[in-house]
């Protein structure tokens, strides 16, 4: 490769990492100076004073403490319900399946990956009035509708890191184990799965993210703008997105406006929150396995 080549390549390279990061810290500085000023007890608990509003000893109206509770329940309830069916998944498609089974099933996968996420959300609703009618009216549009929902949305991307954490192992460890005598069960579960940890565990990260920021899968499954902090898994619930979409297209003046900025400015503080916490459970999980 010609000096000229190894520059453009060099430089450009630079050039295009550097605007991407301009890029995101304009993003964010935006949002912090249009959002820093309403930062608040009013924004998060309204009228009603804090203690009692985390104590739940009074429903917040005007706040979005109900909206945050909602985020954090969304976003665990769907994790919870998409990474052992998504690493599952990944783990038949790296060590059983064989030939037709796992070519259609890997374009199932990926096909539902570039799914976009409001059809992914008519199918929840779908699911949603089918519960509406076959429970006379008793279930409809809920947490643990949207939740489902999310799960399916999130499960495509836990299933591909699975099975790419799992195809890294080499084959020498796989020879030594099979030489040592463990079933292929016991290899997986007791070698690979702790060799593929952290892989794994970005794909849940990931998942992470995409259920906190996620509003057109929620937007037809149980969201809803005054419902409060979230009493059951079948009730209504509010969520941070959603609130950022009804205030940014429902907004009368300014100071709603900024409302709308402060609403994305704890999203971002509260998705920040999961990640940094995700870290620390991955280098504690880390420090253990060595």
């Amino acid at each position: 490769m010609s000096l000229w080549k190894r520059l453009l390549i060099r430089y450009g390279s630079f050039f295009v990492t550097l605007l991407l990061l301009s890029g995101l810290f304009f993003f964010l500085g935006h949002i912090v100076l249009k959002g820093g000023n309403t930062l608040s007890p009013a924004l998060l608990f309204g009228e009603v004073a804090p203690m009692d509003a985390l104590l739940f000893k009074e429903r917040v109206f005007e706040g979005l403490f109900p909206a945050i509770c909602g985020t954090l329940c969304l976003v665990l309830l769907s994790v919870t319900l998409a990474l052992p069916a998504g690493v599952l998944t990944g783990i038949w498609l790296s060590h059983f399946a064989r030939g037709r089974a796992k070519r259609t099933l890997t374009l199932c996968v990926d096909t539902l990956a570039g799914v976009p996420s409001i059809v992914v959300g008519l199918f929840g609703f779908s699911f949603a009035i089918l519960l509406h009618t076959l429970t006379k009216g008793r279930i409809g549009p809920c947490l643990l509708i949207a939740a489902l929902t999310l799960a399916v949305l999130v499960m495509p991307g836990i299933i591909r890191t699975t099975e790419v954490a799992l195809s890294t192992i080499d084959r020498g460890t796989r020879l030594r184990v099979s030489a040592m005598g463990a079933t292929p069960v016991q290899a997986i579960f007791h070698v690979y799965l702790p060799m593929a940890a952290s892989g794994i565990f970005r794909g849940g990260v990931l998942a992470l993210g995409r259920c906190a920021e996620d509003t057109a899968a929620i937007m037809l499954t149980g969201v809803v703008v005054t419902a409060g902090v979230p009493y059951a898994l079948f009730g209504r619930f509010e969520a941070l997105p959603f609130a950022i979409f009804t205030i940014a297209s429902e907004y009368t003046g300014p100071e709603e406006l900024a409302r709308g900025y402060g609403a994305a400015l704890i999203l971002l503080i509260l998705c920040g929150g999961l990640f940094g916490l995700s870290a620390c459970i991955a280098c504690r999980f880390r420090s253990i396995k060595r």
